[in-house]
């Protein structure tokens, strides 16, 4: 398991592999005045979510055609059936909003998106100098500002510790993520859990500073930027670690206890103990006010996929899967449902903790979205065409969400919405007036179709 200071020393500040000043310096500005925030989940999943998967399974026949055809169609979800792995949020029908229709050509498809799904550009194999921007969901984290400003976790590969992310806090930079629970329960909350440590971090990071300061001396241009950014870096850390010391004691209340299972790195947790503890420690850290702003890897296709009801003994690869290999006798379609089901099942925890939580007039899912969306696009071999969004918003949401099922116009004709209208009216509904977030798609630039600007529909 990697700490954080053996990741920051391994990651190389100078080497701005990974720059960590836009996360953070969110603490020291509130762009937006807010006194509640907006939260926003972004849950990614691997191997495709097919259109038919989320659609509802009792449309008529008339709506069904236009389903078909990805014509456009709009029908409320309270007079229809969820399919059945979506029948565990039936009693949140009225947040879900199931959206279909959005290309993402722009972005990876195939296998992996890596960064390029949060930033709607080409990741080219997910090199570092393929990033062109910072992803979607570091741009919400400014607008919501909060001790670590964005929080990334994942399930990808299999790995544990502090390691590379797949979001992006600026061009040609990658974030860092938390791989298992009981890293990011003890990195979260280490003011409460290791005061010690923190201190003891402070003291590296000033030390790391000093270093930077003094190679600064002489450089230009693009590189002198760098290490402007990562010196920034440096004191966003060391304030907020400050300011999480001052407020360890309330941080306390929301501390996430965590079964021994998890314990170095949980090697013997099945996906679903993994995934539940996961989910504590998202939930405690947004109850906590540690951040505003979640994006979780729930898995990819190197994932080792273990304890799944009726594969409970096998350890199912999420790769084969998609290539229709059957585990334990089960089909490959069944079990790529059953691995769906346990995805819903964390969603439902996520909606039902926040309802419990009081907040203002109301409670904590008030203010929230969560969105589950295929990382690759439409199916295990994505191709950008389609990429299906599951949403779920609370009551005091910036958009008009909740309870519909929305089919956009396919790729190419007039009316049709990309990824990057779909980024850009998160953004605009929430204090950001930017024209269009994103790269533009080829094939509507091509026939000189309108394709920027948020999506009017879903504007409240």
């Amino acid at each position: 398991m990697t700490s954080r200071r053996s990741f920051l020393r391994a990651s190389g500040l100078g080497a701005g592999a990974m720059a960590l000043a836009p996360a953070f310096n969110q603490v020291l500005a509130a762009p937006n005045k807010a006194s509640v925030p907006k939260r926003f989940i972004f849950i990614r999943k691997s191997s495709g979510l097919r259109p038919l998967e989320i659609a509802p399974v009792n449309l008529s026949e008339a709506d069904q055609a236009l389903d078909e055809k990805k014509q456009p169609l709009e029908v409320d979800l309270d007079r229809h059936e969820l399919p059945k792995w979506l029948r565990g949020l039936e009693v949140y029908k009225e947040h879900m909003t199931i959206l279909q229709g959005l290309s993402a050509k722009m972005s990876e498809n195939v296998h992996w998106s890596f960064s390029s799904v949060m930033g709607c550009f080409k990741s080219n194999r997910n090199t570092l100098s393929a990033i062109k921007r910072a992803t979607i969901d570091f741009e919400l984290a400014k607008l919501f500002p909060s001790p670590f400003g964005h929080v990334e976790l994942s399930f990808a590969g299999g790995r544990t510790g502090i390691v590379s992310g797949y979001s992006a806090p600026a061009p040609q930079t990658r974030n860092y993520c938390y791989a298992d629970p009981e890293t990011a329960r003890n990195e979260l909350f280490k003011s409460v859990l290791n005061p010690e440590a923190v201190n003891s971090d402070n003291d590296m990071l000033s030390f790391l500073q000093g270093r930077e300061s003094v190679r600064e001396r002489g450089v230009k241009g693009r590189e002198k930027r760098r290490q402007e950014v990562q010196i920034e870096s440096i004191e966003a850390i060391r304030e907020r670690n400050r300011k999480l010391i001052e407020i360890s004691g309330s941080l306390a209340e929301h501390l996430p206890e965590l079964d021994p299972v998890h314990a170095n790195g949980g090697a013997n947790a099945s996906t679903p103990e993994k995934q539940a503890a996961m989910t504590d420690v998202l939930v405690a850290a947004l109850k906590a006010g540690l951040t505003n702003v979640v994006t979780y890897t729930i898995d990819d296709l190197g994932t080792p996929i273990t304890g799944l009801p009726g594969n409970e003994t096998d350890r199912v690869g999420i790769h084969p899967l998609g290539h229709d290999e059957a585990f334990g006798g089960v089909p490959a379609w069944k079990t790529r449902e059953q691995i769906r089901i346990s995805h819903v099942n964390q969603i439902k925890t996520i909606v039902e903790r926040l309802k419990a939580t009081p907040e203002g007039e109301g409670n904590m899912f008030d203010n929230t979205m969560i969105m589950y969306f295929p990382e690759n696009g439409e199916t295990h071999h994505g191709i950008g065409l389609e990429s299906p969004f599951l949403i779920m918003a609370g009551n005091k949401c910036s958009l008009d969400l909740g309870g519909r099922y929305v089919r956009l116009p396919v790729l190419g004709v007039e009316g049709h919405k990309t990824l990057g209208n779909w980024y850009t009216t998160l953004l605009n509904a929430h204090g950001n007036p930017i024209a269009h977030y994103g790269d533009l798609d080829l094939e509507m630039a091509r026939k000189k179709l309108d394709q920027t600007g948020p999506i009017r529909q879903l504007m409240a």
